[in-house]
């Protein structure tokens, strides 16, 4: 069955983790990807991450993460060579991502004007740390400067510690999540329209809008959330030590789950008709769960909570989260037993976090080398062995 997005070409002009992960969300579902990189200055998540013997062949497990399904080339932009094979991939493609600091790009000769004069069908996205405009407009940042840009790290942690920064990229991966969303929508406007258009999305914006409801929140009262660690403003939705010494999170969040919840512990009275009752109640029920949940081991708890509806979940760490056999029945990952060109010995990629019931996101090919796909890109545009030979001699791929 097709996927979504075959027959689409995408062009990847981007580094690290955001733009890429926003391009290879389109490859899993079908779209030609080309990866764009400097032959000299590649892809920094080339040579990140925690296996240095994959730093030092290219392929970081960073770049591993989010490079499956594309092709790669090498080409420098500041030089003409590398401008006109550029011009011909635009020429031909559906989308441009580039992660360039703004104004870069158009410096390059690539801006939205000069791209459209070459394809007005493109879909041209710029995504940059705050964005194509404003006052920090060309100021740049990485997830973790974001974190503390937006107010996300001021809102984690206690009291007692705070500001601190999320454990996971997790800025990087919704700003390639919602890429991937505006390019889609994209797409589908030009079905209607014939048009190409620019795509602004900044870092910034996509960590505010992660923080949707405290943003109301705040418009409405002026306040702003202060970190309350693992604790929630309900006590029944909060996290607890188990008899093991193992972390229980509670999730019964409205009052139905939490009448669930008190009945299953024994205690039906302590259920509350409503939430203003929950928050004047809060110590109180607190110290109630406190001692209660020292009665059985989290993954009890688990296994008893869950079986009532009342939603709970032991704290898991990242091992005993990808052990659980759930993982593995989603197809949430996929796994390269022999290993790929440059990395040797078995390794594993996430997919997507949705399936299709047709057509969904699947994974064909490893992660390439740099550059691994230029003589055959090459040769697609038109360009002879002798062309592609004279690039490479003059250092334009």
């Amino acid at each position: 069955m097709s996927r979504p997005f075959e027959g689409i070409r995408v062009i990847d002009a981007t580094h690290v983790l955001a733009g890429p992960f926003a391009a290879y969300q389109l490859a899993l579902l079908g779209a030609d990807v080309i990866k764009v990189e400097h032959p000299d200055d590649p892809d920094q998540s080339r040579d990140s991450g925690p296996d240095l013997a994959l730093n030092r062949q290219g392929m970081g497990v960073y770049a591993l993460t989010q490079n499956a399904n594309k092709r790669a080339v090498t080409l420098d932009l500041k030089q003409e060579g590398g401008k006109e094979v550029m011009r011909r991939l635009l020429a031909g493609a559906d989308v441009l991502v580039e992660n360039y600091r703004p104004g870069a790009f158009e410096a390059l000769g690539f801006g939205p004007e000069a791209v459209a004069a070459i394809n007005p069908r493109l879909v041209y996205c710029s995504i940059s740390a705050f964005g194509q405009g404003g006052p920090r407009g060309g100021q740049t940042a990485y997830d973790h400067v974001i974190q503390a840009a937006s107010g996300v790290m001021a809102a984690t942690g206690t009291a007692e510690a705070n500001p601190i920064k999320l454990g996971a990229p997790v800025i990087d991966y919704a700003t390639g999540t919602m890429g991937a969303f505006a390019l889609a929508a994209a797409l589908f406007q030009r079905e209607r329209t014939g048009r190409g258009q620019r795509i602004d999305l900044a870092m910034l914006d996509v960590a505010m809008m992660m923080q949707a409801s405290h943003l109301t929140a705040f418009m409405r009262t002026g306040k702003g959330p202060e970190p309350h660690g693992n604790d929630h403003a309900y006590a029944t939705n909060s996290a607890y030590e188990a008899k093991d010494g193992a972390l229980v999170m509670l999730g019964a969040s409205n009052l139905r789950q939490q009448r669930r919840l008190w009945a299953a512990l024994g205690r039906p009275e302590v259920a509350k008709t409503d939430n203003e009752a929950r928050l004047a109640a809060r110590e109180e029920e607190a110290a109630a769960l406190r001692e209660t949940m020292r009665t059985r081991t989290a993954d009890e708890w688990e296994t008893f909570l869950q079986a009532r509806h009342v939603p709970a979940a032991r704290v898991r760490t990242t091992a005993e989260a990808m052990a659980d056999p759930h993982l593995a029945a989603r197809g949430l990952l996929h796994r390269f037993p022999e290993g790929a060109p440059g990395v040797e010995g078995a390794f594993g990629v996430p997919v997507a976090a949705f399936g299709l019931a047709h057509g969904g996101p699947r994974v064909d090919a490893p992660p390439p080398r740099l550059g691994a796909d230029t003589d055959a890109v090459l040769a697609e545009l038109g360009y002879a062995p002798g062309d592609i030979a004279a690039l490479r001699a003059d250092g334009a791929v």
